[in-house]
C-alpha cells in the first residue's frame, strides 16, 4: 500500500495512516474573482458591542506591496468605540488561512468564519490554519547534534507532537534567543562555532566562528551584540568572543582570564561583566570600545554573575569563599561583600530585580538576597544539589541534580521578617544526575504566559508541562529518537507592541486571497478580515516539491523476520520519478526513545529505493527518510511506522 508524504510539507503518519497537517490549499481563479476584497494594505474596521477593531497588513517592502515570500506585519488596533481609548491586555487570537469562498456562500460569511475559528481552537491536526498567530513552539536541545521542534498544542493519538528536527554540526551546549524569537543562537564547543537557527522556518541558517571552546552565550540588553564565553586552555584564547547579531560577523576576541566564564550586562548595554573562575576575577568590559576597563578580584572561585535592575548592580557568587560581591554598574566599584557559606553556585534575580536567589549546591539551599538593602533575608531548603533557577512573575523554580523534584518559591511570600512559602512537584521519575553529561542550557523553560514552566527530565527523555496552581505536571512530551537535555519556548503569538495595538510579523504565503480570522473573548467577537498577496514575478519557478511514497505491503511485521523498507521519490506537477539520488538514507527507531539507527537506501530503478532494516524488538518502529540534496532532513514530516509483533501474534 502506498503512503505519500511531502518532503517539505506538513504530514504526520500514525501507524500506516497518513494525516495531513496544514495542507496548503489554493482557491481556483474562477472563485477568486467572485468575491471583492479590499486592497491588502488598506485598513478594515469592525465595530461591534462597544469595541472597534482596525485591521491592517503592513508590508515591509519599500513600495508597500504585499508579495509572496516577503515579510509583513499583521496588526489589530483594538479600542473602545465610544471613547477611542485603547483596550490593553485583551489578548486577541488570529489565524491566516486561504479564502473559503464555497463555505462562505453555503453558510454565510459570518457563520463560516465562526465555524473555522471553532476548528482552529480545537488544534486538530487535520485542520490547522495556514498561519497560527497565537501559537508557540518548544525547542528541545538534544544530546546529539540536533534540536527537536515540538508543537505543544498538537498530539496525534498521544503518539507525537514533534514537527521538525534541526541538525547541527556538533552537539550543542548553550543557547539564547532575542526577544522577538526570530533566531536562536546555539554554542557548539567541539566545532568552535555558534549555530544560527531561523526559528521562523526552523532550519539552520548559518554557523559562525566563535573562538576556542565556545560555551556560555549571552545577548546584551539592546541585543546588538552576542557574547560567547570561551573556556579555552590557554590564557590568550580564554575569555569572550563578540559577534554582531545582525551581520553575524565575529568582531573581536577579548582575553579576560582563565577558567569558565559567566556573563552579565548593565541595563544600558554600556558594560559587560565577565567572570573568570580560575583567576578569581571579574572583567569589566567597555562595550563601545570592546576593551577591558577594570579587573576586579571577587574571591577565589567566582561561579556566577547576575544583574539587578532595582539596585543597578551586578552580583558575583563565589563557590569556594561563599561570598557574593556587589558591584555598582555606574561607578564600577564594589559596594559590598555579602558573606554566606561555601558551595554557592548559580544565581538569578526576579523580573523586578528585587530578590536574588543564589543556590548552595553543598547544603541544598537557596539563599535569598534583598537587592533593596543587599542583605540575606532567607535561607530555604530546596531540591537536592540545586543547579538551575528560573523565574516566572510569581515563583522562582529551582532544579536539583540529585532529585526529580522541582522546588517552587513563592516570590510574594519573601521579605524581611516574613516566612517564605515553598512547595515542590515531581518532574519525571528520576533525578537528572542519572542521565550523565548535561549542557549548560537550562532544563527549565518559562511558558509564554509567564505562569507555567516546561521541565526536561533527561532520564526518561520527556519534557513535562507544569501550570502554576496544579499538584503535578499536566502533560508530557516524549522526545522520540533523540535524548532531551534542555528546553526553550519560541513565541509566535500576537504581541501588544503598544497599548491596544497587537502585531505579529509573518512571512507571506504564495499569492492569493486570504482570510484573517480574529477572535476576542470579552466581549465575544469573531470576524474574518480579508487580504490579498501579490505574486512575485522575480521568483524562480521551482520544479516542485519532492515527495516520498512509502510502499509498505502491511502495517505489521513479524519479530525475527527480515524487513525491507520500500518507497518511491517523485517530484514536480507530473510526479516525475527521481532515480539516481545518491544520499537517500532511512533512519529508524523503536518508540518511545530507543537508539536511532541509520542505513543507506539502494536505488532499484523507476524512482524506487529499498533499505533493509533490523526491527529486533516488538513494538512500534518509526521510519524516517532523508535526502539532503532534495532538501529533506530526518524529521517527523517524512516518516511512516510499522508495528512489530511476536510470531504467535499474527
Amino acid at each position: 500500500m502506498n503512503r505519500t508524504i511531502k518532503l517539505a510539507g506538513c504530514a504526520l503518519v500514525v501507524g500506516v495512516a497518513l494525516v495531513w497537517l496544514g495542507v496548503w490549499r489554493t482557491t481556483p481563479a474562477t472563485l477568486l474573482s467572485e468575491v471583492a476584497v479590499p486592497d491588502a494594505w488598506s485598513n478594515q474596521t469592525l465595530q461591534r458591542d462597544g469595541v472597534a477593531v482596525q485591521f491592517k497588513v503592513q508590508a515591509l517592502a519599500e513600495d508597500g506591496v504585499l508579495r509572496e515570500g516577503a515579510f509583513a506585519d499583521v496588526q489589530f488596533r483594538v479600542t473602545d468605540s465610544n471613547s477611542g481609548q485603547p483596550l490593553a491586555g485583551v489578548n486577541p487570537g488570529a489565524w491566516v488561512d486561504p479564502e473559503t469562498v464555497a463555505a462562505d456562500q453555503a453558510q454565510g460569511r459570518e457563520q463560516s468564519c465562526k465555524s473555522r475559528v471553532g476548528v482552529f481552537l480545537k488544534s486538530s491536526i487535520g485542520a490547522r490554519p495556514l498561519l497560527d498567530l497565537n501559537s508557540y513552539y518548544l525547542l528541545v536541545m538534544n544530546r546529539d547534534a540536533s534540536v527537536s521542534v515540538v508543537d505543544p498544542s498538537v498530539s496525534v493519538g498521544g503518539i507525537t507532537s514533534t514537527m521538525a528536527r534541526i541538525e547541527l554540526k556538533q552537539p550543542p551546549m548553550d543557547w539564547v534567543t532575542p526577544r522577538d524569537n526570530k533566531r536562536v543562537f546555539v554554542s557548539m564547543p567541539l566545532a568552535g562555532e555558534v549555530a544560527v537557527i531561523d526559528s521562523e522556518q526552523f532550519k539552520l541558517l548559518d554557523s559562525i566562528a566563535a573562538g576556542s571552546n565556545p560555551v556560555r552565550l549571552a545577548l546584551q540588553p539592546d541585543e546588538r551584540l552576542l557574547w560567547v564565553g570561551n573556556n579555552a586552555k590557554t590564557a590568550e584564547e580564554s575569555g569572550v568572543s563578540v559577534i554582531d547579531s545582525r551581520s553575524l560577523k565575529t568582531l573581536k576576541h577579548i582575553a579576560t582570564g582563565a577558567g569558565h566564564h559567566e556573563i552579565a550586562f548593565s541595563k544600558d548595554s554600556r558594560h559587560a561583566f565577565v567572570t573568570n573562575r580560575d583567576d578569581g576575577t571579574l572583567s569589566i568590559i567597555d562595550i563601545a570600545s570592546l576593551t577591558i576597563s577594570q579587573q576586579l578580584k571577587t574571591g577565589s572561585h567566582p561561579l556566577s554573575v547576575a544583574y539587578s535592575a532595582l539596585s543597578q548592580a551586578v552580583y558575583v557568587a563565589d563557590g569556594k569563599d561563599g561570598s557574593v560581591t556587589v558591584v555598582d554598574t555606574n561607578s564600577l566599584a564594589v559596594r559590598r561583600v555579602i558573606k554566606l557559606s561555601q558551595g554557592l553556585g548559580p544565581m538569578g534575580f526576579s523580573a523586578d530585580g528585587r530578590f536574588g536567589v543564589v543556590l548552595n549546591t553543598l547544603e541544598n539551599r537557596a539563599e535569598v538576597i534583598d537587592a533593596a538593602n543587599n542583605a540575606l533575608i532567607h535561607s530555604i531548603d530546596v531540591s537536592a544539589e540545586p543547579y538551575q533557577v528560573v523565574f516566572t512573575k510569581a515563583y522562582a523554580y529551582v532544579r536539583g541534580l540529585a532529585s526529580a523534584k522541582v522546588t517552587m518559591i513563592n516570590l510574594a511570600s519573601l521579605g524581611e521578617g516574613r516566612a517564605p512559602i515553598s512547595q515542590a512537584f515531581e518532574a519525571g521519575p528520576q533525578a537528572p544526575r542519572l542521565a550523565g553529561d548535561l549542557p549548560l542550557a537550562s532544563s527549565l523553560a518559562v511558558s509564554r504566559d509567564d505562569n507555567a514552566v516546561f521541565v526536561v527530565n533527561p532520564v526518561d527523555n520527556t519534557t513535562y508541562f507544569y501550570a502554576e496552581g496544579m499538584n503535578a505536571p499536566m502533560s508530557g512530551y516524549p522526545n522520540r529518537g533523540q535524548v532531551a537535555r534542555a528546553a526553550m519556548v519560541i513565541d509566535r503569538s500576537l504581541r501588544e507592541v503598544e497599548p491596544g495595538l497587537y502585531s505579529a510579523r509573518i512571512k507571506l504565503p504564495a499569492a492569493g486571497r486570504f482570510d484573517v480570522a480574529f477572535l476576542l473573548n470579552q466581549p465575544n467577537i469573531i470576524h474574518c478580515f480579508s487580504t490579498l498577496v501579490e505574486p512575485d514575478k522575480n521568483l524562480a519557478q521551482l520544479p516542485g516539491v519532492p515527495k516520498v511514497e512509502f510502499m509498505l505491503d502491511t502495517s505489521t511485521a513479524t519479530l525475527g523476520n527480515p524487513y525491507v523498507v520500500r518507497f518511491r521519490i517523485v517530484q514536480g506537477k507530473q510526479n516525475a520519478q527521481r532515480s539516481g539520488v545518491k544520499d537517500v538514507h532511512v533512519r529508524y527507531f523503536r518508540a518511545p526513545s530507543s537508539r536511532a539507527r541509520e542505513v543507506a537506501a539502494l536505488d532499484v530503478g523507476n524512482g524506487v529505493y529499498e533499505a533493509p532494516v533490523t526491527l529486533g524488538q516488538s513494538g512500534a518502529w518509526y521510519l524516517h527518510v532523508r535526502a539532503a540534496s532534495l532538501g529533506a532532513s530526518f524529521d517527523d514530516k517524512t516518516f511512516a511506522s510499522v508495528r512489530v509483533l511476536p510470531g504467535d501474534a499474527h
